[in-house]
């Protein structure tokens, strides 16, 4: 569940805040070793992909099924592993505290949907 405007801002605010109270701590917290493994996690999945395609070329050429049928589960579970790293991990997640410039993720269906009612509801009390 998405959180609120102001639960955006408040966390916002906290980060400012432990930034300029102990950098060194807050940096600490960023989670650049998380970072690193999962780009590194990434990367040797791609490796063991592209060693799958050559395993499946291989046993196609060869006329060795079974090589075949090795490299394509190669394949299948590197692909199976990049995609789940890339989406857990915080490849592209921001590094500090947000700031005003810094922009958003475009925002989906149901988060458009979301903000409407919540809107029309605020509108709804403020009447």
């Amino acid at each position: 569940m998405p959180l609120s405007e102001h639960e955006q801002r408040l966390l916002e605010q906290m980060e400012r805040a432990l930034y300029a109270e102990d950098p060194k701590f807050a940096s600490a917290l960023e989670g650049t070793g998380l970072r690193t493994y999962t780009r590194r996690r990434v990367y040797l999945a791609a490796a063991g992909f592209v060693a799958g395609i050559a395993l499946l070329m291989g046993g196609m050429v060869a006329q060795l099924i079974w090589v075949s049928v090795v490299g394509f589960l190669v394949m299948l579970g590197c692909a199976v592993l990049a995609v789940t790293a890339w989406r857990r991990g915080p490849i592209g997640s921001h590094t500090g505290p947000r700031t005003a410039s810094t922009p958003r993720r475009k925002a989906g269906v149901m988060d458009r949907m979301e903000q409407r009612w919540q809107r029309r509801r605020d509108e709804h009390d403020g009447l």
